[in-house]
């Protein structure tokens, strides 16, 4: 095996790791939105596996960088570029009291007139980030089968050499 083709297994390894915890973000956002988890256990569940999802995604950015696989680097740069830049302006971690406020706000209503715009409010918030993890999946489903195509190709012209 070359090593295009060592770096392409390595990049569905990494890539499949990464496909399952966007699989687990999107279970725990359901799990959120019909009240079997709390806001906290969430946060605390998912803020441990942001910031590694986001280095080992950069690192196999970096990998493409390095080794002039310009067609993954260029197809890698849109997702890198939002995890740089929710993680420089300290908007890539969960907060539990944001949710919390929300949630006072809701109990506080709930037998008013009010209490239908208070329930679309916090589902709206859970949907945003349900939103960005359904993205992601999306994402790592597409880039999983293009390193798998790589992969193979490289294969079949390492053995025909």
């Amino acid at each position: 095996m070359t090593g295009e083709a060592w770096l392409y297994l390595l990049a569905v390894l990494i890539n499949a790791v990464n496909l399952f915890l966007q699989v687990f973000f999107t279970i725990m956002y359901s799990d959120l939105e019909c009240d079997y988890i709390n806001p906290i256990d969430l946060c605390n569940r998912l803020n441990t596996y942001i910031v590694p999802e986001a280095a080992v995604h950069g690192f196999l950015t970096f990998l493409f960088l390095i080794n002039g696989y310009w067609m993954a680097l260029v197809l890698n740069l849109p997702l890198l570029a939002w995890n740089a830049k929710k993680i420089f302006e300290n908007q890539h971690l969960l907060d539990a009291t944001e949710i919390f406020r929300k949630l006072n706000v809701h109990k506080k209503v709930r037998h008013s007139p009010q209490a239908v715009h208070s329930d679309i409010i916090m589902a709206l918030q859970v949907h945003c980030c349900a939103q960005e993890s359904f993205i992601k999946l999306g994402f790592h489903l597409l880039m999983f089968f293009f390193y798998l195509y790589s992969m193979i190709v490289a294969l079949i012209r390492d053995e025909s050499h």
